[in-house]
Order: C-alpha cells, then structure tokens, then sequence
C-alpha cells in the first residue's frame, strides 16, 4: 500500500514535469514565429515572454483573457499557442489592436465586444480611464492575463475590472498582473502617471476576492529609480514592473 501510494505520486509528478515542459516547448515555438517582427522579438530579453507565461503557468489548452492587448505585442504570443488546443479571448482596447493582427487572428481570435465597457476620461489625466460598466460574458475561463494596464484605471474601475475578471474565471483560475512599479504610498503625480502602487494592486484583488499566490522578480529593475514616468529618456523605456499571480480560491 506504501509502495503503491509513492508509485501515485511520482507518475503524478513526472506527468506534471512532462506538461509543463511541452508547456515551454509550445510556447517557444510562438515566440519564434514569424507573424512576430524582428523589432517585437528584440523586445523579448527585457519582457522575457517564455519565463513569463511559464509563471503564470500558461498551457496549450486553456481558455484565456488577454485584457487590453495593445498592438498585440503578447497576442500573436499566445494565439499561437492556444489556437489548437485552447481559445484566446481579447478584451478592452480592441481599436489600438492593428490590422496585421486582426487578419492573423480571423478565426481563432475571440473579441468581446468593446459596447459592454462604458468609460470616460477620468479628472486625473486625459489617458486614465473611469469605467462605469465592465462586462465580458464569459465564464469558466482558465486564465486572464493583462500587461501594464492597470495603471490606465481609476480605482474605482480597476474595482470593476477585478469583479468582472473573478466573476469570468473559474475556480482555481489564474489573474495574472504586470506593471510598472510606483513607490508605495506615493501619491499621484503626473510626472508618474504610467506607474501604480503593487500594494494597491494586491490589496483591490484582495478585496474581489482573489488570492495571492505567487510574486516574480522577473521584471525587477534597480537601475530604474521611480522618480520618472515609464516612457522616460533616462529609464530606455525600460522601468521596474511588479509581476503577480493571483486565484481564485476552489470555494
């Protein structure tokens, strides 16, 4: 019976290591495709895409919500692992999403329709946005994932945005964060406005109810002394950015 129970186990374990190494594998294979642009792949030793995903715990068939996907930087990543196997959904921002990309995805691209998002300007700067309405019409998904976004919200929409992203996953499911890095308890500043406070962001989650499971110093940066904003000359564009992982708790 002892002998059987630590068989169980290290089958369990040594199926695990095989995922997620065909995890990697699928995923290295995107990042080297080439619907991706020399200029996109030279950005992948600062972003550092496969440790990334591997963090976040990524594989071939989950279903996934990129939230405000950009020029589609991460997009044309992870389509490309999920198109077989699993479903990427798109959300919020979908106009900066360019046309190559769009072409691309026809077909194994999901969008959720931009009308389910009510937003205006918020008072504090012309690109942060106040959310009145966030909905996704999704549920179940294994994953939601957002790259340097939520420095764009209000709290009271980044509030919204968390309910909606909990309500949409299913338990057990992963909310994947990244950002740039604004001292902890700093108060607004223009001159930082691209930036937000990692204990903030930690506690909204909290507070709509998910769990922190991990932190990643992947996107750490020394050099980068939060006195600018993310885009300035002296930084290289290249800023401090938190990396977390929360879930949603099984009850």
């Amino acid at each position: 019976m002892f002998k059987s129970r630590w068989l169980l186990l290290l089958i369990i374990s040594v199926q695990g290591i095989t995922n997620a190494l065909a995890s990697s594998e699928g995923v290295q294979k995107a990042i080297e495709d080439n619907i991706r642009t020399p200029e996109e792949k030279l950005r992948d030793v600062r972003r550092k895409p496969l440790e990334t995903l591997q963090f976040f715990g990524l594989k071939e068939d989950m279903r996934v919500l990129e939230l405000f996907p950009g020029g589609g930087w991460y997009t044309k990543i992870l389509g490309n692992v999920l198109k077989e196997k699993g479903e990427l959904h798109l959300a919020m921002g979908l106009n900066f999403m360019s046309d190559e990309v769009k072409a691309w995805g026809k077909g194994h691209l999901n969008y959720v329709n931009d009308g389910n998002h009510a937003w205006q300007p918020s008072k504090m700067h012309r690109f942060i946005r106040y959310y009145d309405k966030i909905g996704f019409d999704l549920k179940d998904l294994d994953m939601v994932l957002t790259f340097r976004n939520m420095h764009n919200m209000t709290p009271q929409s980044r509030m919204l945005l968390n309910k909606e992203v909990y309500a949409s996953l299913k338990p057990g499911g992963v909310y994947g964060v990244i950002d740039h890095t604004r001292r902890h308890m700093e108060p607004y500043a223009v001159e930082r406005w691209r930036r937000v406070d990692p204990v903030r962001i930690i506690k909204e989650a909290l507070d709509a109810g998910f769990e922190l499971e991990a932190w990643s110093d992947l996107h750490a940066r020394a050099e980068d002394g939060l006195i600018y904003d993310s885009v300035h000359p002296s930084i290289d564009k290249f800023s401090d950015r938190f990396t977390l992982k929360f879930r949603k708790p099984l009850n």
